[in-house]
């Protein structure tokens, strides 16, 4: 008996040893990005470069995305943001350059040929990023008159634009790993990482202050009771659908004996996930970040002072950047949901399978009955994005919270954990209908 029993545990052990495996090397792999993340570009002056960084709105987000890479220059400080933007210009080019179109219906060949694309515009911007960072930080100065870098000149970009584009390039490469071997999406698994990375020193920082009499603790629990309400918020709106009637004729039997079966159509509230806002951030990141870097370090006159004042104005907590942070956030979401979704096509897919919603004729009605609905969900969804988004800059404008919660920060620690419990629940069902196969002998030796 205790044999058996001894048995039965070593085979559940056994069943459990791929996705034991995924999890592994997914933490691996993380360690390795964690360890990189503190292996320095030559030539920079760490102590002005952390004042340079965290005296900065929006090189903070950066910051935040790169897990703390950015104020020490690491080789990782780019992150993978160079990727992500490729892979979101040739996404929505191919559903506008007819050529790329072709490619995206050719199936395993077309998916190598756009990731092959992807890469080459990974390459691309990380080589204009990284120098634009180098040159731009040789005009810089620390607050106390120290220079951020040494020994400004060719060597120095040159080992910047080489450090950081390898480290963008191999950030990419092991996030392509751990999707593959590993469990959920490695990209979006590694900007995970570096968002929670600094969560405890956030967390220590906001303790720290309450205790000093900075922060007075019913603000302190004001502030736990807003982050634990926007995330279930955002949890909630995540999950939402919008579950459209179909009915299906299906014979039972006989020449004439049909059969009404009922079904849904689930529409995501959300459909286009995380990508606006990281779209929406990257475009203002990169103008606010040149204007406020050239022109502080710019003796050019007026137009020094009007870089200055455009990188004012683009910096989270003012006006001009709250507004137009929400007009392109609004504006992607449309956007990127149009990509992704198409009502034609499913009301083509319907048609074909004998499938009706109630009320609607089939084809040309279903279709602009689809896109009716996913057009209200989408403005919806619009405006929760670009809610959520101004969580931040509220908090850190009015309250003085001392760290960057929520927006696009929050949307993919929710998004990411989310797609992540699901995988993993779903190779636990795998194995049990795997074991019920080989009990009911339907399994083939």
């Amino acid at each position: 008996m205790a044999q058996a029993k001894g048995n039965n545990a070593l085979g559940k052990l056994g069943k459990l040893t791929e996705l034991r495996q995924r999890i592994l090397f997914v933490v691996g792999a993380l360690a390795v990005f964690r360890l990189g993340s503190f292996i320095p570009v030559p030539g920079v002056n760490p102590d002005a470069m952390s004042n340079l960084v965290n005296g900065s709105g929006l090189m903070d987000m950066f910051n935040m995305f790169s897990g703390g890479a950015l104020e020490r220059f690491s080789v990782f400080a780019l992150g993978v943001i160079p990727y992500i933007s490729a892979s979101i210009v040739v996404q929505m080019m191919g559903s506008v350059v007819p050529s790329l179109q072709q490619l995206r219906k050719e199936g395993e060949a077309g998916k190598r040929k756009m990731t092959m694309y992807t890469r080459i515009g990974t390459v691309g911007l990380a080589l204009f990023q990284s120098f634009g960072i180098a040159v731009a930080l040789q005009k810089q100065v620390a607050a106390g008159g120290a220079p951020v870098v040494y020994t400004p000149g060719f060597g120095f970009v040159f080992a910047s634009v080489v450090g950081l584009t390898a480290g963008t390039m191999f950030l990419m490469w092991i996030g392509e790993q751990m999707t593959e071997r590993g469990i959920g999406n490695g990209i979006s698994l590694l900007i995970f990482a570096g968002i929670v990375a600094g969560l405890p020193g956030a967390v220590v920082q906001t303790l720290n202050m309450s205790g000093n009499g900075e922060l007075s603790v019913l603000m302190l629990l004001i502030v736990v009771v807003v982050v634990l309400g926007v995330t279930a918020f955002c949890v909630f709106m995540e999950r939402a659908q919008r579950r459209i009637t179909v009915n299906y004729a299906r014979r039972s039997g006989g020449a004439r004996a049909y059969q009404n079966q009922s079904s849904n159509l689930p529409l995501k509230i959300n459909m286009s996930g995380v990508i606006p806002p990281i779209f929406a951030s990257s475009l203002l990141m990169f103008p606010a970040t040149a204007a406020s870097w050239f022109g502080s370090g710019t003796d050019a006159g007026w137009f020094g002072s009007t870089l200055q004042r455009l990188g004012q104005m683009l910096t989270p907590g003012e006006p001009v950047y709250e507004i137009v942070s929400a007009t392109l956030v609004i504006g992607f979401a449309f956007f990127y949901t149009a990509i992704v979704f198409n009502a034609d096509e499913t009301a083509d897919n319907l048609k074909r399978s004998g499938a009706l919603i109630p009320g609607i004729r089939p084809g040309k009605s279903t279709a602009s009955y689809i896109d009716a609905v996913m057009t209200r969900l989408t403005a919806v969804g619009a405006l929760y994005l670009a809610l959520v988004c101004f969580v931040p800059s509220f908090m850190q404008k009015f309250w003085h919270v001392p760290f960057y919660f929520g927006g696009t920060s929050l949307l993919i620690v929710v998004v990411v954990v989310m797609d992540f419990t699901a995988q993993v629940q779903a190779h636990l069902v795998s194995h049990q209908y795997e074991s019920l196969l080989k009990k009911a002998n339907l399994r083939r030796n």
